[in-house]
């Protein structure tokens, strides 16, 4: 059965992003190297279309199993990008150029409906606008057998926590005190969350911690 996996990076005092979010600023001011740990390994690297080298070790076999086994994503607007409100004349297409690293159908949660986007290399970004159970029941279709890969930003992981409806979870935690921005374990209200941690693991400037969500 296909599972929705959440993998994020946080920063050691719970953020996913910094203040100010904007085309300027994507992770937010102060938060640009929140991901540096992603950055420097061989897997990132070739699967932004990068053949160039990179870091081999335990940073690069969690990047690699991340995307093991994925056959849609879902992800929010704010992760895909080109700012709030209606989608303009000339609509954005993403942060990642022509050739997306997803290479899988990708469905953004947004509030104003646009058609779908074909990317080079096998990613169509699909925009729904009828909520986040609709979301993964078309990503599941999509994914098949496989997996669908839960992206950012904090707000749509919340609702997904909140629902239930995430199976597994994996916090990338970072050496980094952002001091404000996206908190990710906040708006849960009275959500009963509970996690059994399966591995924590040690890598050059960061820390894997993966949990099994209960139901």
């Amino acid at each position: 059965m296909s599972r929705l996996r959440f993998n994020i990076t946080m920063s050691l005092d719970g953020y996913v992003a910094g203040p100010n979010q904007s085309l300027k600023h994507p992770l937010g001011e102060g938060a640009e190297h929140l991901h540096d740990w992603a950055v420097r390994t061989r897997a990132f690297r070739e699967i932004h279309g990068d053949r160039g080298g990179g870091e081999a070790g335990v940073n690069d076999d969690i990047i690699r199993e991340t995307f093991d086994n994925i056959g849609a994503t879902i992800m929010g607007r704010n992760m895909f990008g080109g700012g709030p409100g209606p989608w303009r004349v000339e609509p954005w297409t993403g942060w990642w150029g022509k050739n997306p690293p997803f290479h899988t159908p990708v469905f953004v949660l947004t509030h104003h409906t646009r058609s779908p986007l074909e990317m080079e290399g096998g990613t169509r970004f699909i925009f729904v606008t009828d909520g986040i159970e609709t979301a993964l029941a078309q990503a599941k279709k999509a994914a098949g057998k496989k997996d669908v890969s839960l992206g950012g930003g904090a707000n749509v992981a919340q609702q997904y926590m909140a629902a239930g409806l995430i199976d597994e979870m994996e916090l990338h935690v970072v050496p980094q005190l952002l001091g404000g921005g996206e908190r990710l374990f906040k708006n849960l209200d009275d959500a009963k969350v509970r996690l059994d941690p399966t591995r924590t693991v040690e890598g050059p400037g960061v820390t894997h911690l993966k949990y099994r969500v209960l139901k």
